[in-house]
């Protein structure tokens, strides 16, 4: 079973290392989750380093500290696949978010389509940002990844078309005749996997994407809500690819 995941609160330690966990980290894994001398427990950075820590005490309601007897860094997973996600609806914003992550997102980027209908203006903008990197934040510790997925600016369709000339680029469309699940073995480097809102693609949105590379691929029969397409998306790629060490 895969250890409890915690972030940092100091430089993650060499093996042989002391370390401590304060705040509110240390207070979920003492308080919480009940954590004693002689357990294990990981701490990530969340940007690929890790420590495997044997915990020597525990003081308190949010202090620990243990000693490193592992330690590593994650290789970047290739394809290295950054999710465009549409801004969906105000209650499934955090959900798509969290369920990319939760599948391994690289990146996420918000993307303000046409059809959104949800619009980050604003003081809105910046806030939106936040919230999602606080989800992805979240979401990895709960999944037990050792990355913590980026969370860019949001982008215009314009803008997004320029961010994906040159580069491998696919985009969920019900439409399309071409299934990812074919695609997906081919893909390698950097991978834009873009979602569209609730309302799906406008014509003029897809041309336009097309015009800068990307590919129109359906997932399957079903028409996936945006909150969970990304995540179905990725579980397709990961399982074509060695992502999923296949």
């Amino acid at each position: 079973m895969s250890l409890p995941v915690f972030f940092a609160s100091a430089p993650l330690p060499q093996v042989g290392e002391a370390t401590e966990l304060t705040g509110p980290e240390a207070r979920h894994a003492v308080t919480v989750k009940r954590i004693g001398p002689g357990e294990l427990i990981q701490l990530i950075d969340g940007a690929a380093r890790w420590a495997e820590i044997e915990v020597t005490e525990t003081s308190g309601k949010e202090h620990l500290t243990g000693i490193a007897v592992a330690s590593g860094e994650c290789e970047r997973p290739d394809p290295y696949v950054i999710v465009v996600q549409a801004l969906p609806k105000a209650e499934r914003s955090e959900l798509a978010v969290d369920l990319a992550t939760q599948a391994g997102a690289d990146e996420i980027i918000p993307w303000q389509a046409a059809r959104c209908i949800a619009k980050w203006q604003g003081a809105k903008r910046n806030k939106g940002v936040q919230k999602w990197q606080s989800a992805a934040a979240a979401a990895a510790k709960q999944s037990r990844r050792v990355t913590v997925p980026e969370v860019r600016e949001p982008v215009s369709t314009a803008q997004l078309a320029q961010l994906i000339d040159g580069h491998t680029a696919v985009v969920l469309h019900e439409e399309a005749s071409q299934p990812l699940a074919q695609l997906a073995p081919e893909f390698s480097g950097t991978v834009f996997l873009i979602v569209g809102p609730e309302g799906g693609i406008g014509e003029e949105e897809v041309a336009l994407l097309r015009s800068a590379g990307a590919q129109p691929v359906v997932l399957g029969p079903q028409v996936l809500r945006t909150a969970s397409a990304a995540m179905v998306a990725l579980s397709v790629i990961g399982a074509a690819t060695s992502r999923w060490g296949g």
